[in-house]
């Protein structure tokens, strides 16, 4: 596996991480260029759109994440990006805001941008936050995980979405989403493969050479 200090070759992927107030964003940037991608750190939604890929981290309270990413048009970029096949990446909270809503403190009313059904909740744990490495159950023809089998990856968070709720209504004429777990004080979702929209409740740019091959896979699979 390639170290995550070198560089990849530009693979001339073009992908926007979405600059909406979010903290840490600079190390996603950084990371996605190691793997080759043409990163552009931006609020612009033209280009958010145009991209080859979006990323939209987060890191902090579901709420203020939520908030921040409909100041800048971000929930119709990505209900745009989804509606024509363009692959998103959300990473932490980018995962967590990509549901419905959030039991956590200050949520209050805020809503997710509900591009699937569930509620993120805090973790039944006698230890929060969930801070560490932990392994992850990866599904069958994931991929993003395509050669990480069995390796660990780095979580900051509180809370987690628990249950999967999504209901297959097509009767298996659309493939099902790749749901990967993992488990801290109970089974959450560690990350999503749903067509065009993928994400991830650990920080693949924390997680040494098991994330950037992970940012890797996904890189290639665009365009």
């Amino acid at each position: 596996m390639t170290s995550s200090s070198s560089t990849t070759r530009s693979t001339g992927r073009r992908v926007v991480v979405l600059d909406y107030g979010s903290g840490n964003v600079r190390s996603a940037v950084r990371a996605l260029e190691r793997v080759g991608a043409d990163v552009e750190l931006t609020s612009d939604k033209r280009a958010a759109m145009e991209a080859d890929g979006l990323v939209v981290p987060g890191v902090g309270a579901f709420a203020a994440v939520a908030e921040g990413l409909r100041a800048v048009g971000g929930e119709e970029v990505v209900d745009r990006r989804l509606a024509g096949g363009r692959p998103v990446l959300g990473i932490c909270v980018g995962l967590q805001v990509m549901f419905d809503r959030s039991t956590e403190p200050g949520a209050g009313d805020e809503r997710g941008l509900g591009q699937w059904p569930g509620a993120v909740e805090r973790l039944p744990a006698d230890v929060v936050p969930h801070m560490g490495w932990s392994t992850v159950d990866v599904p069958e023809g994931s991929v993003l995980f395509e050669g990480l089998e069995g390796e660990r990856f780095y979580f900051v968070h509180s809370y987690g979405v628990q249950r999967w709720e999504l209901v297959d209504t097509t009767g298996g004429l659309v493939e099902p989403p790749r749901v990967t777990w993992a488990e801290h004080g109970a089974r959450f979702v560690a990350a999503v493969e749903n067509g065009p929209l993928s994400a991830t409740q650990f920080h693949p740019e924390k997680s040494g050479d098991a994330g950037a091959q992970l940012l890797r896979n996904w890189v290639r699979s665009l365009g």
